[in-house]
């Protein structure tokens, strides 16, 4: 068997084979293999088209092409100095009924590697793109469940206005829905074929790079060749986007672990989704959540991994930067993904409790800024003057222990006159002003937490929603088809 090379002549070091060289065969062979496959048959379409093999040729490096399996290609990995490009090349070598000298001629593992990397990242993305929208459908299904439950809206970790499930899901599910215009733009941006850079400076055959990347179901090429190969950016960026992705599904837990705590109980969860306290009988502990927001933690970790294994190298291409830094590319996809499904569950099982949202909403004086605006827009006060009135009066009342509905117009004329505004009707100034389901029906802003405001958002999203998986479907489509080759 022809000699791999004439440079180095001795086999890896059997640590380096087992720390470094097969546990990355293994991986390739897993998660890239079908891509390099894919990048063969177009190179060997290309060889025919440029006349350097004929098309028997071809259809022969095809059929072995399409025989290779991660078991039947383990098989060539200590004759190929476990190097997964090198064991394709004697696979089907091994295959074919006579020698093609010219097969592989003008050709480079650099671009052939990040090309089948960047290919399988595509994949990934698409995969997690639909998880994605799985979690946001979810999401809007119990936002329009919900958007009548009056809830209290909390601000610097105090009760502060009355919102509805519903409200605060719709404003998660649009993060959420942007974050997925976010990666499909990025896949846009990244969608260009770095095969034809070579080894780094570009190729002498007239290659058809334009022909390739249309093969291979990119939308263009890669401009300069150097960027092809010393460029793992893409890897960056995509883990960015996950890692904001993460903190935003955090904070989202972090709210539903407090809603779901006993002090609060304003959901329920299935028994399939809780946990248990050994110790402590009386528990029901909501445990996914904690997984979930502890996972989402993995996402900037893998982003800094990324970004650490990439700064401070030479531009140009690196096993460093093409393999060390991206090795936890696959587990930041997996992680991500994971975080999503367990998330779509917990909402698909997920039951609002209307008894507790209602009682706490009716335990806070949340009209403490409708009295405010009434005293400006009715009886002419100051509006910072309104406010010390109203947050006056509000005093009061919790001093006194007084529940808000039982409201105290004779207490409200009193410190209004003591400010030197003495209201002329402070029984319609109070009247309905600390009303659970009135604080609702008074906004009437776009956006806000009206109910029919809400409905209105989640119709937007929902066209948003039809449009951006009609957009991921279709890139999909185009991987499929290239695998499918």
């Amino acid at each position: 068997m022809t000699p791999l090379s004439g440079r180095v002549v001795d086999d890896p070091h059997q640590l380096i084979r087992a720390e470094v060289l097969d546990p990355q065969f293994r991986y390739e062979a897993e998660h890239l293999l079908p891509w390099y496959v894919a990048i063969e048959k177009a190179l060997a379409a290309e060889y025919v088209r440029m006349g350097v093999i004929s098309s028997g040729d071809a259809k022969e490096i095809a059929a072995a092409l399409d025989a290779i399996t991660p078991a039947e290609i383990e098989s060539w990995r200590q004759r190929s100095l476990s190097d997964i490009a090198l064991a394709m090349e004697r696979f089907v070598a091994d295959r074919v009924p006579r020698p093609i000298p010219a097969w592989h001629v003008d050709r480079s593992r650099n671009d052939l590697q990040a090309c089948a990397q960047l290919l399988a990242g595509k994949r990934w993305l698409c995969d997690f793109a639909a998880e994605l929208e799985s979690l946001t459908a979810a999401i809007r299904a119990s936002a329009t469940a919900s958007a009548e439950l009056p809830m209290p809206g909390y601000t610097h970790y105090q009760a502060a206005q009355i919102i509805t499930p519903g409200f605060y899901l719709a404003a998660l599910a649009g993060r959420l829905q942007r974050r997925s215009a976010r990666l499909l733009a990025l896949l846009d941006d990244i969608d260009a074929c770095p095969l034809g850079a070579g080894a780094m400076s570009g190729q002498e055959l007239a290659w058809d790079r334009d022909r390739l990347a249309a093969l291979l179901g990119f939308s263009r090429t890669e401009p300069v060749a150097l960027d092809a190969v010393a460029s793992r950016e893409w890897a960056a960026e995509v883990t960015a986007e996950l890692s904001l992705v993460g903190a935003l599904l955090s904070r989202l837990c972090t709210d539903l672990l407090v809603w779901g705590g006993s002090e609060h109980g304003f959901f329920d969860l299935p028994d399939a989704l809780s946990g248990i306290s050994a110790a402590m009988p009386q528990k029901k502990n909501h445990p996914v959540l904690e997984r979930i927001r502890g996972r989402t933690a993995h996402l900037t970790a893998f982003h800094f991994d990324v970004l650490l294994g990439q700064r401070n190298t030479p531009y140009t291409n690196l096993v460093e930067v093409s393999k060390e830094s991206g090795a936890h590319l696959r587990a930041a996809f997996e992680t991500g993904s994971s975080a999503l499904r367990l998330l779509t569950v917990v909402f698909d099982g997920l039951t609002w409790r209307a008894d507790r949202l209602r009682r706490a909403c009716e335990a806070e004086f949340f009209g403490g800024f409708s009295l405010a605006n009434r005293l400006t827009l009715t009886a002419g006060v100051p509006w910072r003057s309104a406010q010390v009135i109203a947050g006056a009066y509000v005093k009061r009342m919790v001093e006194k222990g007084t529940a808000p509905g039982d409201v105290d117009p004779a207490a409200l004329a009193e410190i209004a006159a003591r400010h030197g505004h003495p209201p002329a009707d402070p029984d319609g100034l109070l009247d309905g002003v600390f009303d659970v389901d009135g604080a609702l029906a008074r906004l009437s802003s776009a956006g806000s937490a009206r109910p029919d405001r809400v409905a209105e958002v989640l119709a937007v999203q929902e066209k948003e929603a039809r449009r951006l998986g009609d957009a991921w479907r279709s890139r999909a489509r185009t991987l499929a088809g290239v695998r499918a080759r």
